[in-house]
């Protein structure tokens, strides 16, 4: 029986395996952030060890970084984990992309775009949305601390292997649908809880004819269902993005790294643990309803009855009404907006922001929304200039901001204020998550986009 891509890499990096226990497996790479970081690194300390391959390690401050200047960090706890975790990185030995410089942005953004993250690697970070890596065909997995001291002592872990699930998205998108639209329909057929315990490949002629970008957005939110892991089998699509990026190997090397990463894929004959299909021409633009990025419906649908569901189904989705101050049975579309958000590590890379440039593009901001438009790194921000689309947005009142996390989540200045309702291109909308009281509606670039010269929740194909 054939193997899995999953199976292929992982067990390339078996170290071994302990009877009746997990897996020891070699990481390549380990990315570390201002926030998850700090304990592990203690741990290393207390213990007087070293990290034992600090060249296989890449830390950048991301979370509390602000998006209006870069010169200082006003809040008194975002400001010591990024000065903690420079301090760390002197000390141990770390290559340390600091704030501020032109090789700073969101952790999972920089990763792929300096060729740092690549196909056959595992990879993993104390941080959920690691799973954006498994993009260019990697083994990408979110981490806890001590996992994290684990990997900077012995460039291992210990893991249990998850099963495996093929995900089939075959068809043609319609007008206006992208990647991001795809992630929310699956996590809405799906669950939040659907692919809990299992790795995820992506595959399909869907898959196959989207971007790197959009691959990437799948990828980020493969964590949101559940799931441990979410891969792409790379191939010519993959190989242009990465070709002459910072650390990608070049000239010889290049050439045999191609020819060894086109071995990477599910063999014919591979049997997954589970498997289902989808059909790009059902999904049309998403946007989510309640307070879990599968509580979602197409844009100009209607929230949920409580007809036919639980009594505990109705109790949870009353709660999120709620607080999201919906009604069962409600039209969204055309619901007044208080702020739009463009950026994250879902959707901060530089198709994001053309795609939200080609609908503003001799429109007008809505006067009464707020907008952050933040890219996920200097790169992208770079590239936008170049590009001219500062102009294109500047032009229809828009304002680019400096690449940080931003308001995807509550640990910067970039805060919704209570009560008030985003529309937000980033990849969860728990309660709270964009600020304390803040609600927060999940989209795609465009219907950000278009939502932001309206002043409403709009369907990008009306515009």
């Amino acid at each position: 029986m054939g193997k899995t891509l999953f199976d292929k890499i992982w067990d390339r990096h078996v170290v071994q395996n302990v009877e009746d226990g997990p897996t020891q497996l070699y990481i390549d790479r380990l990315y570390a952030h201002e926030v998850t970081s700090p304990q592990a690194f203690d741990t290393l300390r207390d213990k007087g060890i070293k990290a034992f391959r600090p060249e296989k390690v890449v830390a950048m401050p991301d979370h509390n970084t602000p998006s209006d200047q870069q010169e200082r960090i006003d809040d008194p706890i975002g400001r010591r984990q990024v000065e903690t975790l420079k301090a760390n990185c002197e000390e141990f030995g770390i290559r340390h992309f600091a704030m501020g410089t032109h090789d700073n942005g969101i952790i999972h953004v920089v990763g792929p775009e300096k060729g740092l993250s690549l196909p056959g690697m595992t990879i993993v970070c104390g941080d959920s949305h690691t799973s954006t890596h498994g993009a260019v065909g990697a083994i990408a997995m979110g981490i806890g601390t001590s996992e994290v001291a684990q990997v900077l002592a012995s460039q291992c872990i210990l893991q249990s292997k998850p099963k495996t699930m093929r995900i089939n998205i075959e068809g043609k998108l319609q007008r206006g649908v992208v990647a991001k639209d795809v992630a929310l329909y699956i996590m809405a057929q799906m669950t939040t809880s659907g692919a809990t315990g299992y790795a995820v490949e992506y595959a399909g002629s869907t898959v196959r004819n989207m971007s790197m970008e959009g691959r990437l957005t799948l990828s980020n939110l493969s964590i949101e269902m559940g799931s441990r892991a979410g891969i792409i089998a790379p191939d010519e699509t993959t190989f242009e993005y990465l070709k002459n990026r910072e650390y990608a190997p070049k000239g010889d090397a290049w050439d045999a790294a191609v020819e060894e990463w086109k071995q990477l894929a599910s063999d014919e004959d591979a049997v997954f643990d589970k498997e289902v299909t989808f059909r790009a021409e059902d999904i049309a633009p998403r946007i989510t309803y309640g307070t879990n990025p599968g509580a979602g419906i197409a844009i100009d649908g209607t929230v949920p009855t409580m007809e036919s569901l639980s009594e505990t189904e109705q109790t949870q989705l009353r709660g999120m009404l709620d607080y999201m101050q919906f009604e069962p049975g409600e039209k969204l579309e055309g619901h007044p907006i208080d702020y739009v958000f463009l950026g994250a590590c879902t959707n901060g890379r530089i198709e994001d922001f053309r795609a939200f440039a080609s609908v503003v593009k001799g429109r007008k901001k809505a006067e009464n929304v707020v907008a952050w438009l933040v890219p996920g790194s200097w790169m992208v921000r770079d590239q936008i200039i170049a590009e001219g689309l500062d102009k294109v947005l500047e032009d229809a009142g828009f304002e680019l901001r400096l690449p940080s996390c931003s308001s995807c989540l509550a640990m910067n200045p970039d805060k919704v204020p209570a009560g008030k309702l985003s529309i937000s291109t980033s990849n969860r909308n728990f309660v709270g998550r964009q600020g304390p009281g803040a609600r927060t509606i999940l989209a795609s670039p465009l219907t950000v986009a278009a939502s932001a010269i309206t002043g409403v929740i709009t369907d990008p194909r009306q515009i």
